[in-house]
């Protein structure tokens, strides 16, 4: 359960690139780990890398990786991967699974019971990408590191 034997969650900087990944078993006790290694990196690129972030971000991206590590143990057998990287003032989240269909996002509906995660991602997200891998598939999403003047949820200032 949690990470897979041997590869602990790692952060590298090479290149000025701030990054952090993990594989996990498929287990839902991953989620948690997966959320852990997320705020770890983040405090880590404030504290050491002089970095800014912004308690929003710290908790969006936590939300984030939430909800794609847990749509990837529920509905893709097998091992799963978390990648986080930093670039241009924002936290890339890339979620890889085994599962070749691709998520969609479900039409609104307020009496529909779970099934928000994506919708969610994309709210509090600046960008949201999907594809398929050579094997199974991989979701990203982009969260910026600090907060707009305007006190925008996704960290953007409006245009």
């Amino acid at each position: 359960m949690g990470q897979t034997a041997g590869d602990e969650g790692q952060t590298a900087r090479a290149r000025d690139v701030l990054s952090a990944s993990a594989a996990f078993d498929g287990h839902s006790s991953c989620i948690g780990a997966a959320r852990h290694l997320a705020t770890g990196f983040l405090t880590e690129v404030h504290a050491v890398h002089g970095l800014p972030v912004s308690e929003r971000a710290m908790g969006m991206t936590e939300l984030v990786v939430s909800e794609l590590v847990t749509n990837a143990v529920k509905y893709a057998p097998g091992p799963v991967m978390l990648d986080l990287q930093i670039s241009q003032g924002a936290v890339r989240v890339s979620v890889w699974d085994s599962d070749p269909v691709l998520p969609d996002v479900a039409a609104t509906d307020p009496q529909r019971v779970g099934r928000h995660g994506l919708e969610i991602t994309l709210a509090v997200s600046q960008g949201y990408e999907v594809h398929r891998e050579p094997v199974g598939e991989r979701v990203a999403a982009l969260i910026a590191l600090a907060d707009d003047p305007g006190g925008s949820i996704t960290g953007r200032t409006a245009p």
